[in-house]
């Protein structure tokens, strides 16, 4: 599959430099794929497949969506090799082994053929003592304080702040008004969408008589390669230590990660989820939206938790590669148990209330 990639960028560098204009037996020859249907059709843009248009190429891998490809207008749709129709289809069929994970590498190597910005904005402020990489673009009214390292090729949008200290990997993109505070790290290959805060006091106060005495958080937040964290997504810096968000991690939307948590490798966290302080996460975890996890306690490799369940600790939890949902979270098949029961409570009820007094008449009598 890499190797068809890395053949069909050369060709478009030799047909457009930012537009795709493709064939579909292209397509098929270098991905091992096969056509069918007319293997000449050109293509220069993507749609989705409910939203083809002509000259477009889009993609069927959830079975969810398979009317649409009978009544799609784009000219190519990439296919599962096992997928078949039942109704007769007018565009050209292109199968291969896994039609998301072709798209999404073609989508990659559209967005990387596009022209990238390089170069430093006069209105940007860069202290005298910050090192910029190699091949970097910083936009009007970003803020680099004294002592901040950019690495090579990265790119900071307008009004990003980049605290005193801080470092920012190599080919890493940080969005508008992202903030990086003080002695932070952000690793290579990242993407901070934005609005998002790394660094932020995490929130620890200690109760006195007279209010809540705040407890100074001296430590950082650590971001491995690879990371990407969504728009107005806050983490926040270790009470000592580091908070660490590993390698590969991918956060969402309005994410909050208190201080001194550890995220594990390619963990994937959809929107609103929060994790309380000091938690640890494992490898390979997946949180669907708004769900909890209580502080210090450890959820372990490849669990899988439903929405807006809510984690306070447990075996279940720390022993890894569950599937939990509802709150307090238990496994996904006693959920469903417990839902089906709790639809058959009023009726239950009912029968309790007619029953009482069928006993009581008994007595009577």
């Amino acid at each position: 599959m890499w190797n068809f990639f890395i053949k069909f960028a050369n060709i478009l560098c030799v047909t457009n430099k930012y537009e795709m204009v493709f064939t579909a037996q292209q397509i098929a020859g270098y991905a091992g794929g096969t056509v069918e249907g007319n293997p000449d059709v050109t293509v220069s843009t993507f749609a989705k497949i409910e939203e083809g248009v002509e000259g477009a190429i889009s993609f069927l891998a959830n079975l969810q969506y398979e009317h649409y490809l009978y009544e799609t207008k784009s000219s190519v749709v990439l296919v599962n090799k096992d997928f078949q129709p039942s109704q007769e289809v007018k565009a050209t069929l292109v199968r291969v082994d896994n039609a998301y994970e072709a798209v999404a590498k073609l989508l990659q190597l559209y967005q990387s053929m596009q022209e990238k910005r390089v170069g430093i904005d006069s209105l940007a402020f860069i202290h005298p003592t910050a090192k910029i990489g190699k091949d970097c673009y910083v936009g009007p009214f970003v803020a680099i304080a004294e002592g901040v390292e950019i690495g090579d090729g990265a790119v900071l949008h307008p009004h990003v702040t980049v605290g005193k200290n801080a470092k920012v990997g190599s080919g890493t993109e940080v969005y508008s008004n992202a903030v990086i505070y003080h002695d932070c790290i952000v690793g290579n290959n990242c993407i901070l969408h934005a609005g998002c805060v790394i660094g932020a006091d995490g929130f620890g106060f200690a109760p006195t008589p007279e209010g809540y005495d705040k407890i100074p958080q001296i430590g950082i937040v650590t971001i491995e390669d690879n990371v990407e964290i969504g728009a107005n997504t806050c983490i926040d810096r270790s009470t000592m230590g580091s908070t660490v968000i590993r390698k590969g991690v991918k956060l969402d939307n309005l994410v909050q990660i208190a201080h001194n948590v550890d995220v594990g490798q390619n963990t994937v966290m959809s929107a609103q989820v929060g994790v309380a302080g000091s938690a640890k996460v494992g490898e390979w975890c997946v949180f669907a939206g708004q769900v909890g996890i209580a502080g210090h306690i450890k959820v372990g490799d490849k669990t899988t938790v439903g929405a807006q369940a809510g984690v306070p600790g447990g075996n279940l939890a720390k022993k890894g590669g569950a599937t939990l949902m509802g709150y307090p979270a238990v496994e996904h098949k006693k959920y469903a148990r417990n839902m089906a029961a709790l639809n058959s409570l009023p009726d239950l009820i009912r029968e309790v209330t007619q029953l009482k007094k069928e006993i009581e008449e008994l007595k009577k009598k």
